[in-house]
């Protein structure tokens, strides 16, 4: 595999970055290269600025508004907009449900949510994981009863990552409780503003309210909004799956804060020299940056692939990604020392414009670590990840 770009692809790199450079506004940019919190409004912001110009959804082919863009070229646009610093395009319209829709959604239901999503028109979250049922989501309890032209639907996810924000949610629930558990499952889309609906939040150790419990007490969904067949939903889940995983390696944001973890190394000093100069510390940074060239080559393997589908690989990828955005946050702190230790939350929330410490870029960055304790937990935890590799990579 040629890794070296293109005459053509230098060209789209440039056409990205005068993008990037006219349209980015500089505060949402500030926000993001300096850890503070983004609101509702940000992300929705940055995801119709870029739908202007036909860019917020990748991935999609151009029959249902996407750019047509080749693996390469959606590479190229991710990693300018993680150098750039953007708010992300949310993924739970744009790149979860939104390919179960184009592969296993009738008419109708493309011809109506898929523009919505491209328009970011409405919010989606997702509702796998319960209590209970998060690794082994096979074993969710969620029921979907169906009564006339209607599921009645009682139960309750958690995790629910910006629920309190959500338009429509995408729900995984047992249609049939006599079957194996995998066979009874079906996949449902379901509004957020439906009488029987509670979300609550849980608010985590950074102290942000980014995740819910969603509880459902005889919640009325029509039978219309079940896509594909019934109790087949965890074919469509595991679809699903394969593209969360492959984007949560996230290379181009490890990127962008490797620099950041240089930079702050750097001013940093130790023995009258830069931290980053130090032997033991700059081999942790060197090491890291090796780690993350090497899953940056592995993604562009995936995604070249001949039939674009995400297969085992993914689960690779989701490992390493998280992996490496754990350390890097680890390697902040570590570099930090006792001044990443203050925790200033009304900086981070823009209620200030300067952290009370007077270091901005050091104040958020205790947060930021304890926020990606996550990653390897999310989309299926890493030991999850590791059996699915043994299973149907090693044969074993």
């Amino acid at each position: 595999m040629d890794l070296d770009y293109t005459a053509t692809d230098l060209a789209f790199r440039d056409t990205v970055r005068a993008f990037l450079e006219a349209n980015l506004p500089t505060d949402l940019q500030q926000k993001v290269r300096m850890h503070r919190r983004l609101e509702r409004d940000d992300y929705v912001r940055w995801h119709r600025i870029c739908a202007r110009q036909g860019w917020a959804a990748p991935a999609w082919p151009v029959e249902f508004g996407g750019p047509g863009w080749s693996a390469t070229e959606r590479h190229i646009w991710e990693e300018e907009c993680a150098r750039a610093g953007t708010p992300p395009i949310l993924p739970f319209g744009v790149n979860m449900v939104a390919p179960v829709i184009m592969a296993f959604g009738n008419a109708a239901q493309k011809a109506y949510y898929l523009p919505r999503i491209l328009n970011c028109d409405d919010w989606w979250c997702q509702g796998y994981s319960e209590p209970g049922s998060g690794s082994d989501l096979a074993s969710l309890k969620t029921t979907a009863e169906r009564v006339g032209e209607h599921y009645i639907v009682n139960g309750q996810k958690t995790w629910t990552t910006l629920g309190q924000h959500a338009d429509m949610i995408f729900c995984l629930v047992r249609t049939d409780g006599t079957v194996r558990k995998q066979e009874g499952i079906s996949f449902l889309l379901i509004d957020m503003k439906t009488p029987g609906i509670t979300v609550r939040p849980i608010i985590m150790l950074d102290e942000e309210h980014e995740v819910n419990e969603v509880f459902f007490d005889n919640v009325k969904v029509p039978v219309e909004n079940l896509i594909g067949q019934e109790n087949k939903g965890w074919t469509y889940a595991k679809y699903l799956l394969g593209h969360e995983r492959t984007g949560i390696a996230a290379v181009g944001r490890s990127k962008r804060e490797l620099l950041f973890l240089k930079k702050i190394a750097t001013e940093q000093r130790k023995a009258g020299r830069p931290l980053l100069q130090d032997p033991v510390f700059g081999a942790k940074v060197a090491s890291l940056e090796i780690e993350l060239i090497a899953l940056e080559t592995t993604v562009l393997r995936v995604i070249t692939k001949a039939d674009h589908r995400p297969g085992p690989e993914a689960s690779l990828l989701k490992i390493r990604g998280s992996e490496i955005q754990q350390q890097l946050t680890e390697l902040m702190l570590e570099a930090l020392g006792p001044a990443g230790l203050p925790f200033d939350t009304d900086y981070l929330e823009g209620k200030r414009e300067h952290a009370l410490t007077g270091d901005d870029a050091a104040a958020p960055l205790a947060g930021y670590y304890f926020n990606f304790r996550k990653t390897s937990i999310y989309g299926g935890s890493n030991e999850i990840q590791k059996n699915i590799i043994t299973q149907m990579i090693l044969g074993l």
